[in-house]
């Protein structure tokens, strides 16, 4: 159930918003966070459509799911996110819906980026997680919640 709320942006002029009361939001269990934690990859598909899944890195900040995206073409996943903020992650054996939310605080996409340096420091895997704490990277920081 989504509330409406006044909120003001100070970037912005006042707008109403939807949010929902805290407690109301959705979060993943116990068990689906450690599965990503443990998980080397996870199946993203982005948006509603027919499209497939596809393997990308995910890491959990605070009891929340991010990821990034290292292509950046035009049809890459997390454009497809960006028009159609809605998807299916698979983990664990199992299809979960999400939603996508486009992550602004600085603060969390420096904790989003120690965790992929934190999770992916194999040599084969640091090149990458580098990578993907450099602003062009950084800036297609995505936050999954469940439906």
């Amino acid at each position: 159930m989504a509330i409406l709320s006044p909120a003001l942006d100070a970037r912005r002029s006042p707008r109403l918003r939807w949010s929902a009361p805290v407690s109301l939001k959705r979060r993943f269990s116990d068990e689906v966070l450690a599965a990503i934690r443990k998980s080397h990859v996870i199946g993203l598909r982005a948006g509603a459509g027919p499209h497939r899944f596809i393997a990308v890195w995910a890491v959990v900040v605070a009891g929340r799911v991010f990821v990034r995206s290292w292509s950046h073409k035009p049809n890459s996943w997390h454009k497809v996110l960006l028009k159609e903020p809605r998807g299916v992650i698979q983990v664990a054996g199992a299809d979960i819906a999400v939603r996508a939310i486009h992550t602004r605080s600085e603060r969390l996409k420096d904790a989003v980026s120690r965790a992929y340096l934190d999770k992916y420091k194999t040599p084969g895997s640091i090149k990458y997680a580098r990578d993907l704490g450099r602003a062009k990277s950084r800036a297609t920081t995505t936050e999954l919640a469940p439906l």
